[in-house]
């Protein structure tokens, strides 16, 4: 009588801190992994990662011979995908707008973060060169006001 061996055990991610096996590297920008290897890794099919592929979720990077390799920014990528779907039972539609969103979240944190290096830096300008000689110059000028506390009588 033949015994069904059980199924090993599928790994959802990748533990912090350990690192996977050592992929192909890039001279001077870090490794990459086959395909293969990620699948492995990620107990998924690598059919998975080619529909994730064709869907636009990731972009892994080709070899001549049109191999595809995964970054390491890929690989983050895939972790984030591989939460959204299995951990949180998001569909691949979901995926698609939320990774946009955090696209678009991380470029208005840039605009943000610029617009505050921009204001710092005018405000250290104009703490150096002194209120009058900014005023002087200002195209609008606007008279000094006065602040005015309104008391709310119960």
């Amino acid at each position: 009588m033949a015994r069904n061996p059980e199924p090993a055990p599928v790994r959802r991610t990748r533990p912090k801190g350990e690192r996977m096996s050592e992929g192909q590297s890039a001279a001077g920008k870090g490794k990459y992994y086959m395909i293969s290897v990620v699948a492995k890794n990620y107990g998924i099919h690598p059919q998975t990662l080619r529909l994730y592929e064709r869907e636009g979720l990731l972009k892994p990077s080709r070899t001549e011979g049109n191999t595809r390799l995964y970054s390491e920014e890929d690989v983050r990528q895939l972790e984030v995908i591989l939460n959204l779907t299995r951990d949180l039972g998001v569909n691949l539609a979901g995926v698609e707008i939320i990774l946009n969103m955090r696209r678009k979240m991380e470029q208005m944190q840039t605009e943000t973060n610029e617009f505050m290096k921009w204001v710092r830096e005018e405000l250290m300008q104009t703490n150096h060169e002194g209120w009058q000689e900014r005023y002087e110059q200002a195209l609008v000028k606007l008279p000094t006001t006065h602040i005015v506390r309104s008391s709310n009588e119960g």
